[in-house]
């Protein structure tokens, strides 16, 4: 699967489509009510022929392997939902970085970095919450760009840490 970030994604597959499509109507429909509904009246059932079967290992192997056959596949079912949304949530806040002046548009693709480096932007995150929780100067406005990504210390690129970055305004 390509990244969020490239026009790879983007590209349409038939197949890719049909199974998005699929995927999609099958965790809503395993999300609504009518689903538990149908689920608790399977268990219940099975519950209830127990006693015909003298609770047997077959008994209990029948529920055991539709269990497992249905969990098995839902959790496909479900995680190409969840890559979906998650998807269109980073769009969504990516056109939101590119849209405001004061954010940086560094930040875009930033879901690609890896655990580390996004360890050390929420350490900056961190630090300006500590600041604001001291009472600095009224209402101010920063940015990652203020230290800079952490790739780019790694790459040797300068960032100055104190001065603001072009584009930011700092309002009283």
């Amino acid at each position: 699967m390509p990244t969020t970030n490239t026009s790879a994604y983007a590209s349409r597959s038939v197949l890719f489509t049909a199974f998005d499509r699929f995927a999609s109507r099958v965790t809503r429909w395993a999300g609504s009510p009518v689903a538990f509904a149908l689920a608790l009246a399977s268990v219940v059932v099975w519950a209830a022929v127990g006693h015909l079967f003298d609770y047997s290992e077959n008994w209990q192997l029948v529920i055991n392997t539709g269990t497992t056959i249905v969990t098995f596949l839902m959790v496909f079912m479900i995680q190409q939902s969840q890559n979906k949304d998650s998807i269109a949530l980073h769009l969504k806040l990516n056109e939101l970085l590119a849209a405001s002046k004061q954010a940086s548009n560094r930040m875009i693709g930033i879901e690609d970095l890896d655990e580390q480096d996004l360890r050390e932007v929420a350490e900056f995150y961190v630090r300006l919450a500590a600041r604001a929780k001291d009472g600095g100067r009224g209402k101010e406005t920063h940015s990652i760009d203020e230290e800079g990504m952490p790739t780019d210390r790694r790459a040797g690129a300068h960032h100055p840490r104190t001065a603001p970055a072009e584009g930011l305004v700092e309002t009283s």
